[in-house]
Parts: structure tokens; sequence; C-alpha cells
């Protein structure tokens, strides 16, 4: 099968688009808005762009709530979405009014942050602290004259991580059992009866071969 993405003549019941690029992080973002109200949602589009500086990005299709209260405030925290927290993060999906605490709403508790005012979800394990670098309109789709996606691009100041889910100097991704996109009403989990380890081939020095070496990774991203 093969489609043209402006036509969108697919002959499938679902668009089958974000079917195929999985799976995807979730991005489960909270904001504080002008008044004071908490904001809790997560985020189909979203992922790690770079180490250094770390960042993330997430895409907001509309202006929903998330996006108008980043503009206001120049800060965002991300917070991960596990297997265990799975019906409250779905549940914060709901598309309340604005004024709504989605926190409350999800029956989740929100800590401080240290670095910046959005507070993290208690019950997850991992939450990274994000200032705003840049918010960029996508285009505008095909027979549309304004754009519907908006991309948020967000510096992580600090990092969060549950002691408990700390292993001889890793983190034990295994026991966290975060869960990804797919498409659909499709989700995954990761945990340990799907993990492998692929480690980077090493190029000779002349850069003309390469090879696999049997030692453990040295932890260095190659």
């Amino acid at each position: 099968m093969h489609y043209n993405t402006q036509t969108n003549r697919h002959g499938m019941r679902h668009d089958p688009f974000k079917a195929v690029v999985v799976p995807r992080p979730i991005g489960w973002v909270s904001t504080v808005a002008a008044n004071g109200v908490l904001n809790l949602a997560p985020y189909s589009f979203f992922n790690a762009v770079s180490d250094k500086p770390p960042m993330v990005v997430f895409s907001s299709g509309g202006r929903k709530d998330s996006l108008r209260n980043i503009e206001h405030s120049g800060e965002f925290c991300f917070s991960l979405a596990t297997h265990a927290l799975r019906d409250a993060m779905n549940m914060s999906s709901a598309a309340v009014a604005p004024d709504v605490d989605e926190f409350a709403l999800a029956g989740l508790t929100p800590a401080n942050s240290v670095l910046v005012k959005a507070p993290r979800v208690a019950e997850s394990p991992v939450a990274l602290e994000c200032r705003l670098w840049k918010i960029v309109p996508m285009p505008a789709p095909h027979g549309s004259t304004e754009s519907f996606w908006t991309v948020v691009f967000g510096e992580v100041v600090g990092v969060y991580i549950d002691d408990r889910y700390l292993r001889e100097g890793r983190v034990d991704v295994a026991a966290i059992r975060p869960i990804a996109r797919l498409g659909y009403m499709d989700y995954a989990v990761v945990g340990a009866e799907n993990i492998f380890e692929l480690k980077r081939p090493e190029v000779s020095a002349d850069g003309m071969s390469a090879h696999f070496n049997a030692k453990a990774w040295d932890g260095v991203y190659r």
C-alpha cells in the first residue's frame, strides 16, 4: 500500500500514520495557569531531542491549556507515565474546562519542583523540570491557511529520579515500567521481558571498517 498524505486516500478506517511511528514516549506535561490553577495533560508527540544541553519537545494540536500556560510562565514539568499510573494518565487527557485541576481530577498529588514553579506528579518516579526555549508553529495542513500544530521546545534544567529505581549507577527502567503511545487507542509497556542490549560497532582507526567488541559496554555513546 502507498498513499499521498496530501489527499490521505489510504482506504483504511483510521489514518495509519500514528500507528507506524511507534512507540512514542508520552509527554505528561504539567503547567501553572496565570490564575494559579494547575494543569496536567499527556501529549503523544513528545521526545528528547538533545543531551547537550538536555532538551525535550512536544507538540500541541490546537491552542490547549498547556500551550497557553507555557507561553505565560515560560516553564513546564514532564513526569514519566508508568504502567501503574496508566489510568490516571488517561484521565488527565480529558478535555475539561481550563479552571479544572487535572491533578485533582486524576487523583494525583502535585509535588514541588526545585527550579520551576510547575509541579511534578509525586507518584511518578521520574520528572524533568523544563524552561521554555522556543515555540514554533508547524506548517498549515494541505488546503488550509492556518497552522494547527505548535511545537514546544524546553531545556531540561532539573531532573528528579526516585532513588528506589537506581541500581549500580543506572536507572532500572524495567522496574519503572514506563508506557508508550502506539496508534489508535493502543499503548505498550517497557518491562524486563522486552528489553535487550545492542552495543554499537567500533570503527577502525582508518575509518574503513567496523567490528563488534565483546567487552562490556564502557558507558560511551559512540
